[in-house]
């Protein structure tokens, strides 16, 4: 998707600055433009997953929205001094290669000026990335614990229940249904057959809920549940792999292996 994005950006880009090029009469050749605005998309491409990572460390969440901003808009700064060291090298490289040189202009007004340019892509970029995680959900269904205080039109026992929300409409879902739960950023992903639903929910916190339905932590990623363990397969090395009945191997940290043991002992 993100490779698709910029390519398209890349030519629109391309398209208005050859026409601007044209109608002004510069003595410019036609892979000049294209180099200056292929390094740039590039570059800010190979950038997107620097963004993720910093995302992750201030996800934009409730309660955390003012501290998180504030840790965005800083990073916009490397992000730009990055983003433009890389692309002046990789045009002044091209540039030799044809026997020319490459002058960026003056340091002070083109930094501003590209950081400028640099903070509108970065909130772009991160709006794309929250509107694709919201309809990510919307489609797979967003997972919630019920609690016993929930108003429910026909009494049940909701304890050992989780809500989905998908596109409008709800369903319950059982714990004990539950193979494997997987770390996925700020949500953990619960694993049911062939399907994922996100839980807004930490690891340790998830871990704690579920530990008295008969799940445990065999890694820093996976809690599975032990009922579906059909097998644990050790290393050389201490750590190993549990095998689920559906097929499904997932790692386990030398830490656990041994508490995996005595509990499915």
């Amino acid at each position: 998707m993100w490779v698709s994005f910029f390519l398209l950006n890349w030519m629109a880009s391309l398209w208005v600055v050859w026409m601007e090029i044209q109608r002004l009469g510069l003595p410019y050749e036609f892979w000049q433009p294209a180099l200056w605005e292929g390094s740039s998309h590039l570059v800010q491409l190979l950038l997107i997953p620097a963004i993720l990572a910093w995302d992750r460390r201030f996800p934009l969440e409730r309660g955390r929205i003012r501290r998180s901003l504030g840790g965005h808009a800083a990073f916009t700064v490397p992000f730009s001094l990055v983003h433009v060291a890389l692309m002046v090298a990789i045009r002044q490289a091209v540039y030799a290669t044809q026997g020319q040189h490459y002058e960026f202009g003056p340091l002070s007004s083109e930094l501003l000026y590209e950081y400028l340019k640099d903070f509108r892509a970065y909130a772009g970029y991160l709006t794309i990335i929250y509107l694709y995680r919201f309809g990510l959900r919307r489609l797979r269904g967003e997972a919630e614990f019920l609690s016993e205080e929930r108003d429910l039109e026909e009494p049940t026992p909701v304890t050992d229940r989780f809500l989905v929300r998908k596109l409008g409409r709800e369903f319950l879902v059982k714990v004990h249904d539950i193979d494997w739960v997987q770390s996925s950023g700020n949500y953990v992903n619960l694993i049911v057959g062939s399907r994922a639903y996100p839980l807004r929910e930490t690891m340790a916190g998830i871990e704690t809920k579920l530990a008295p339905a008969g799940f445990m932590r065999v890694h820093r990623s996976a809690i599975v549940n032990l009922d579906r363990v059909a097998e644990i397969v050790p290393f050389d090395t201490g750590d190993g792999e549990v095998r689920l009945s559906s097929g499904v191997k997932i790692p386990v940290s030398r830490r656990f292996r041994k508490q995996l043991r005595d509990q499915l002992g």
